[in-house]
């Protein structure tokens, strides 16, 4: 299967998570509190360092998603199915508690600058992922499509170090314009 029709099936799944985070009752909030708060006091202490360890974190946290997900893909394709619905869900059901909180104009200035960066990244990242994945598995089962692993792995992994450098400028973006932007 080409590349493209990945990052289509990527976008799907995503695009799945989402449909489900506008599905998910906002009532639900309640059951998450914890969570919630420990994603507060990870941003106060976020907040306590210098700006440059902040755009490290970032950054690495996102690779890290990336490379695990790349990593394990070969298990059933299960990390970046997760990955890609999980993270469409909690966009949009954070989106639209946001909305209820702020306004649309604040939920697009918060994400946008550095979502422009950060969406492709996660998607060309996962997409690569799912073909990787998928091609170990069918490797494994027909012995004559054993020869494409290598190549296959060789152009996925560019389309990972692709995503991977596009994350730091998301993260750069991310911790230094959009706070501006919500102030």
């Amino acid at each position: 299967m080409s590349y493209k029709r990945w990052i289509l099936v990527a976008v799907l799944l995503f695009g799945i998570g989402i449909v489900l985070g506008l599905a998910t009752p906002t009532g639900i909030t309640s059951l998450l509190a914890e969570d919630i708060t420990s994603l507060e006091e990870l941003g106060d202490l976020l907040a306590s360092l210098p700006l440059v360890l902040v755009v490290l974190f970032i950054f690495i946290k996102n690779a890290s998603v990336l490379l695990l997900s790349f990593v394990l893909s070969p298990i059933l394709c299960f990390m970046p199915i997760l990955a890609l619905t999980i993270n469409g869900w909690v966009l949009a059901f954070v989106s639209s508690m946001v909305i209820q909180e702020e306004s649309l104009g604040y939920l697009l200035a918060g994400l946008l600058p550095h979502g422009i960066f950060e969406l492709p990244a996660f998607i060309l990242g996962e997409a690569a992922a799912l073909s990787f994945g998928t091609m170990v598995i069918i490797a494994l089962f027909r012995k004559e499509r054993r020869n494409l692993l290598l190549p296959n792995l060789k152009r996925n992994l560019k389309y990972l170090m692709i995503a991977l450098a596009l994350l730091l400028p998301a993260a750069i973006i991310e911790t230094y314009v959009t706070p501006l932007l919500l102030t």
